[in-house]
């Protein structure tokens, strides 16, 4: 019999690949790439149309070798890595450094791992598509020319360890610019009358009898948003209405339909579960992954519970959808059944990273049936996805929505005031009764119920308070992570498995930062460091960080991708434009590193004056004394552009390691307890939420147990990330890291 090898990325999707092939195959994992660009050089043969030079990195020595082995005794080889881009590019990888000498090699895609899909595409193999290879390699050595090429430049004028990105540049760019529109902001005030109403009753209205009208118009002219600007305004009418009549004028009715939203997109999963979940977009990606490749779900093995997840399709496979209208039928009603399977567009042009949008493998697999099996991770965002794609297969919810205008004016006569009211009844749920879409702060939606009393025209309404409410315009709320991957996709910036690194990369390399790291779906803001890398690379990079550009760019790599244009030229194109901008930055790029603005500020240790220079953290104040003087302190601007020295908050704690006293400080991460003992004692503490001081080896319990003193190991933050840590610290000060996806 001959040897069939199977080649795929992960254990766990070995795992439910090898229970539904059996056997006769033998199922290897790569554990992700195989080799990679070089880290220590450019690793891009410029001036030999920018061939790539690839390494295998030392962790994967092994893996490599074990490939090797196994492909040599194999008769036919099938690589079944992911459906996209990537996948394409490590399939093509393997082959790379194994080198097999079959001539049997087979491409294997499915975009689901149930038997149904594994069988058909080993039916149907192909060969190794090198066009999106191609597209894989540009996007990759475009990315590398950026990095390499301008972080050298950064290092040379603000610091050493700080990085450039193509597209997370891009991003940081969105976020600083937000940040400045809202500090440009001026609010401008406006008045609104509302009245509370109620009807005729014979007797003081319950609360759930009154309803609220706002103003509308005045004597036939419609009241903009700005129509009433003072306190004034507003009072003069409500003066006006005193004794004033209230009448029903005009009632309209409408019965209104809402069809279900489309199931879920990478952007949009990502977007709804930071949303509804408070998930991070790479934790999303990690969940989803497990879901994809397989959980284990007792007698019934290893099975792969959702489609895969990187995709910009909302295509939805005529199988899943009748499988959906069988269940919609059986345990919903055949009311909720639409006429027809629905048919969603496709928002991205170019949507091609996969061909289905993200669903469950069989929606009979209920959450609730399965949820024994699952994490409390996985069994949230797998009910998410259930629901979503189980809603976009049903019947459109009905809405009777109702308006009501109310004149208020002397009895007898034309009412020169007009009240609004609006009130909206789901009459049949429809698709909401499985799924409502979450929505961000201050956004407006949803399908509340907002009921009115039953009214006729004409009839006299009672006048339960008259309210003069001031306003403020609000500037443009600051992204969070979910309306940033809405606004990069909105423009075309990064795909579906760019946007969760893009997320993570910007606030790991310290350039935008959470306004409430332990807030479930934070805001974002940028950190004055990523203000001035910003504010040095737009400057002197106008093309590499142009919206309009880097969305080209994604355009370029899809024709790339479908054969429309040759990858060199447009590596040859987007160079040229980079190494102009980057001979012209060397020469006229300021330097930070060298600059030290000086301040009226004393130095309390020395006298001399203080200047604030950048570090790694961003700006301080420092002794122009130094090195004969080291101090620094904090300092915040004022309003009107004054630096203020930040003093250290006492807090009555004393160190545990030397006796002195300990101090409040802020830094990257925010506020921290560190010893006023510094540099001599280093010692510091977290600061929790409830503002209580933890002892250093404090944090969020793992459930994990440290190897070297069998204490319980817990998760901090450092200045590379999350990391675990034994909670024994100072006595035992074992670490551990945080593991990565390969691709997350």
């Amino acid at each position: 019999m001959p040897e069939k090898l199977v080649i795929v990325e992960s254990p766990a999707k070995a795992r439910t690949i090898r229970k539904v092939l059996g056997p006769e195959y033998r199922v290897q994992a790569s554990l992700g790439h195989v080799r990679d660009l070089p880290k220590s050089q450019l690793g891009v043969d410029i001036e030999n149309g920018f061939t790539p030079t690839y390494t295998i990195p030392r962790a994967k020595s092994e893996v490599v070798k074990q490939l090797r082995q196994e492909v040599e005794k194999a008769d036919e080889i099938y690589l079944a890595t992911d459906p996209d881009r990537e996948g394409e590019a490590i399939a093509w990888h393997i082959l790379q450094v194994t080198r097999p000498k079959t001539p049997h090699i087979h491409r294997v895609v499915f975009h689901e791992i149930t038997p149904p899909a594994i069988q058909e595409a080993f039916r149907n193999p192909r060969d190794i598509d090198m066009l999106l290879v191609n597209a894989q390699q540009a996007r990759r050595i475009l990315d590398r020319l950026v990095g390499y090429r301008i972080s050298p430049l950064l290092w040379e004028k603000v610091r050493r360890g700080l990085s450039a990105g193509r597209v997370q540049s891009v991003a940081v760019r969105l976020v600083v610019e937000r940040e400045r529109e809202i500090e440009a902001f001026q609010p401008q005030e406006y008045w609104t009358v509302e009245a509370d109403l109620a009807k005729q009753v014979g007797r003081p209205p319950e609360p759930d009898e009154v309803f609220r009208a706002v103003l509308h118009s005045v004597r036939g002219e419609r009241l903009g948003k700005f129509g009433l600007r003072t306190r004034e305004d507003a009072q003069a009418i409500v003066d006006d209405l005193q004794g004033a009549t209230y009448r029903v004028l005009r009632l309209q009715k409408r019965e209104v339909k809402r069809s279900p939203l489309p199931p879920f997109i990478t952007s949009t999963l990502q977007q709804e579960a930071s949303r509804r979940l408070g998930f991070a977009p790479s934790r999303t990606m990690r969940v989803a992954q497990e879901l994809y490749e397989g959980v284990e779900l007792g007698p019934e093995g290893s099975v792969g519970l959702i489609t895969y997840m990187r995709t910009d399709s909302t295509h939805v496979s005529p199988v899943a959808q009748e499988e959906a209208r069988s269940y919609i039928e059986e345990r919903l009603g055949r009311e909720y059944l639409p006429p027809k399977p629905p048919v969603y567009r496709t928002r991205a042009a170019l949507a091609q990273e996969a061909h289905e949008a993200i669903r469950p493998t069989s929606v009979f697999r209920e959450p609730k049936a399965i949820e024994a099996y699952l994490s409390r991770d996985q069994f949230r965002l797998y009910e998410l996805i259930w629901r979503r794609f189980l809603a976009s297969q049903m019947a459109p919810a009905l809405l009777e929505q109702t308006s009501v205008d109310v004149g208020a004016g002397p009895a007898g006569a034309e009412p020169p005031y007009l009240f609004r009211a609006t009130g909206l009844v789901v009459l049949f749920p429809g698709f909401l009764r499985l799924y409502r879409e979450a929505l961000e702060e201050g956004e407006k939606g949803g399908t509340p119920e907002k009921r009115l009393p039953p009214l006729v025209e004409g009839e006299e309404l009672l006048l339960v308070q008259l309210l003069p409410e001031q306003h403020f315009t609000e500037p443009p709320p600051r992204y969070t992570e979910a309306t940033l991957i809405r606004e990069l996709e909105k423009r075309g910036i990064g795909r579906p498995s760019t946007y969760a690194p893009i997320v993570s990369t910007i606030q790991e390399r310290g350039y935008v930062e959470r306004v409430e790291p332990r807030k479930r779906n934070s805001a974002l803001r940028p950190t004055a460091l990523g203000m001035l890398v910003n504010d040095l690379l737009v400057a002197h990079f106008p093309d590499i960080l142009d919206y309009g550009f880097t969305s080209q760019m994604e355009a370029q790599l899809d024709q790339i991708a479908s054969g429309e244009r040759p990858w060199v030229p447009v590596l040859e194109e987007f160079y040229g434009r980079l190494a102009a901008e980057l001979e012209a930055a060397e020469a006229e790029m300021r330097s930070i590193k060298r600059e030290a603005q000086p301040t009226d500020i004393r130095c309390e240790v020395c006298g001399r004056p203080m200047a604030i220079r950048w570090g790694r953290n961003g700006e301080f104040l420092a002794c122009t004394g130094y090195p004969e003087c080291r101090n620094t302190r904090d300092f915040q601007r004022t309003a009107d552009g004054r630096i203020v020295v930040v003093h250290e908050e006492p807090t009555g704690e004393r160190c545990e390691v030397c006796g002195r006293p300990m101090v409040l400080k802020r830094g990257r991460y925010g506020p921290f307890l560190a010893c006023s003992g510094y540099p001599e004692c280093r010692n510091t503490r977290e600061v929790t939420q409830e503002g209580t001081r933890a002892q250093a080896g404090a944090g969020e319990e793992t459930g994990e147990v440290c190897e070297a003193c069998g204490r319980p190991m817990v998760l901090k933050r450092g200045r590379y990330g999350l990391f675990l840590a034994c909670s024994g610290y100072p006595e035992c000060r074992n670490t551990r890291r945080i593991p990565r996806p390969n691709r997350s």
